[in-house]
């Protein structure tokens, strides 16, 4: 059999670092292929660094067919729980195909919800002897997606927000672990260029943004009323207050700075 590589399937998980592959290597070399590939028909769904490794090496392996996969999105739903269930996946990953999972899961609510109301528009009246309607796939709430990752819906919420606003370099950064999901979603609402410039300071860089990004968050809080009878604010207190509006002044002039350097640097580009 000549097995097929379909390219949207190879990079629909993350590709191993180069020390998982190294580590792969070695075990294939001393052990053999232990596991099966798994095929849809030809085309490869699971094992496509062992293939690569047996093939460079010479090296047998087997194969097996899932012959339960009905099209693309049966195939990555399999990929998607296959490697939930590795201890091996870090949160950040779970997180990425949980929500890649819920994305699959809710276009298919969508088209049985529309293939359900164009059955019924066409049964007039309702036949008393009529099958059930199949049920909606569940995965509907972050707290279903929460569950299916191992993680808390705050934990998703973080990876959404990583998802739509954070810069590519930092996205790297925090599925290399060189942030955490918690401080990268605080860094995340920081303008692209301060982002990048903060990735290219290193782990200590990442950490200082973070948390400048926190205490403007604090300091722009609407302070709580004092209670009737409470003393007025200390003079430290009033010291922290003015700090606290000059650490967001100076948040304003940087973004105000980057913004300059990146109309800068168009304009040199665009000479």
């Amino acid at each position: 059999m000549q097995i097929k590589i379909n390219d949207s399937l190879r990079s629909y998980i993350d590709p191993l670092t180069e020390s998982e592959y190294a580590a792969l290597e070695r075990s294939i070399l001393v052990e053999g292929c232990r596991d099966a590939l798994v095929l849809w028909e030809d085309v490869l769904v699971d094992g496509h660094n062992r293939y690569q490794i047996c093939q460079q090496h010479g090296i047998p392996f087997k194969v097996i067919e899932n012959a339960s996969f009905q099209n693309l999105d049966d195939v990555k739903l399999w990929m998607i729980d296959n490697h939930l269930g590795q201890r091996s996946v870090s949160d950040f990953q779970r997180g990425v195909l949980a929500l890649r999972k819920k994305e699959i899961v809710s276009e298919r609510n969508a088209e049985l919800a529309a293939r359900i109301a164009a059955e019924d528009a066409a049964i007039a009246p309702p036949h008393a002897d009529a099958p059930p309607k199949p049920a909606a796939m569940p995965l509907s709430s972050r707290e279903d997606i929460a569950r299916a990752a191992r993680l808390s819906s705050n934990t998703i919420s973080q990876i959404e927000k990583i998802q739509k606003t954070a810069a590519r370099e930092l996205v790297e950064a925090v599925r290399s672990g060189t942030i955490s999901i918690n401080a990268a979603a605080t860094v995340a609402s920081l303008p692209e260029a301060e982002q990048v410039a903060a990735v290219a300071g290193g782990k200590k860089q990442l950490q200082q943004a973070a948390k400048e990004v926190r205490e403007l968050r604090a300091a722009s809080r609407t302070p709580r009323e004092p209670k009737e009878g409470a003393e007025p604010s200390t003079e430290v207190e009033q010291l922290r207050a003015e700090i606290a509006a000059l650490k967001e002044r100076n948040a304003t002039l940087k973004a105000e700075n980057a913004a300059l350097h990146e109309r800068i640097s168009q304009l040199i580009d665009a000479s």
